[in-house]
């Protein structure tokens, strides 16, 4: 199994951020500051913590604003590149197309999104892996009305990803580990969605995907309500932080 200094993190940042962009300006959404640092940092700083140390950042829309951050003020002891998107390529084009830029192949690739953080113990997913292509990190919520739910079998492979419906269930955590292998694999239509059509295909192979359900804080600050939340979340879990 690999360990999570094996793996490289790859976080999505190349949303244009429309629901918050009054509150931004001309920063991209990853870029809002939050206690004096800006919010892809403290997802950064939070790999340190689960002893990731090597981190590319797929950014989009306002690219240059991530790449000055990080060449002026780096995270000691982490490795960070910037991949630029040339154009809107999507999650799963977004994805291939910075591991492929980086020229690096590890033996799984923890994906993230640049917008939201759920504090999911790397080194357990990393165990979870086990034959399986991928591992996506799940949360129980009440009402899975605003997102669709993941359902599984009894030995925790994803069978069907389920449209926006009333009640409880699991939903996608937006954190997954997946084997570079995967990533080969990816069709080759642009843009792609990992979550509409990469990961909808993978359940049908034969290693498929497997579920880490976790009851862990989660913050996502895509929308007005919710980005304010966010210098208080990082407050509270500041022990999570490296």
């Amino acid at each position: 199994m690999p360990t999570p200094s094996d793996i490289t993190a790859l976080i999505l940042a190349g949303g244009f951020g429309t629901r918050v962009k009054d509150l931004l300006g001309d920063l991209p959404k990853p870029m809002a500051p939050v206690n004096g640092k800006p919010f892809i940092e403290w997802i950064v700083r939070w790999l340190k913590a689960q002893n990731v140390r090597d981190v590319v950042i797929s950014a989009g829309y306002g690219s240059e604003y991530v790449v000055n951050h990080f060449s002026a003020q780096p995270v000691s002891e982490m490795n960070v590149q910037c991949v630029a998107e040339l154009q809107p390529m999507g999650t799963g084009g977004g994805l291939a197309y910075a591991a492929a830029q980086c020229g690096t192949k590890p033996p799984a690739w923890l994906v993230l999104n640049g917008d939201s953080l759920i504090f999911a113990d790397v080194e357990s997913l990393c165990s979870e892996l086990g034959e399986a292509d991928g591992v996506m990190v799940t949360r129980a919520v009440p009402d899975t009305a605003r997102y669709g739910s993941v359902r599984t079998n009894a030995t925790g492979r994803i069978t069907a990803f389920e449209e926006k419906q009333p009640g409880a269930g699991h939903i996608n955590g937006g954190v997954y580990l997946l084997r570079h292998s995967v990533l080969e694999r990816f069709p080759k239509t642009r843009p792609l969605s990992l979550e509409r059509e990469v990961f909808p295909n993978l359940l049908s192979e034969k290693n498929g995907l497997r579920a880490h359900p976790v009851d862990a804080a989660f913050l996502d600050i895509g929308t007005p309500e919710t980005l304010p939340q966010a210098e208080a979340f990082v407050t509270k879990n500041q022990a999570q932080f490296a």
